[in-house]
């Protein structure tokens, strides 16, 4: 379980990390979806922030496992957030990714409970 959990530690990391970029860019496709949801312009760089500070907590985990299970649970609440920002916002098409994501990040959370 525990390489399991290594695998899953490092795969969701580089999917937050790759998900934190266009955050941290200002890229034009993703913020403006996000700004027609409601999300302030000066929320973009702390939201992809917090992707990375998931990203890194999950990593740290590997070797400290108290944190890792913290850091799930924070990408697990960041992206549940997320959902349901899209289905407030009206925009059904867009709740897939972040849903994904969410589904995927309760793989190191519970694998981490597993592996204490």
């Amino acid at each position: 379980m525990f390489i399991a959990y290594v695998v899953l530690a490092v795969a969701v990391s580089l999917l937050l990390v790759f998900s934190a970029v266009p955050d941290i860019t200002r890229d034009p496709k993703i913020t403006e979806g996000l700004k027609a949801l409601g999300v302030p312009d000066s929320w973009f760089l702390p939201l992809g922030l917090v992707k990375i500070a998931g990203a890194l907590g999950l990593l740290v985990g590997i070797a400290y496992r108290p944190l890792g299970i913290a850091a799930a649970i924070g990408v697990v609440l960041y992206f549940l957030g997320a959902v349901i920002t899209h289905l407030r916002g009206g925009d059904k098409k867009g709740v897939g990714i972040p849903a994904v994501i969410m589904l995927v990040a309760v793989a190191p959370l519970v694998l981490g409970f597993a592996t204490v």
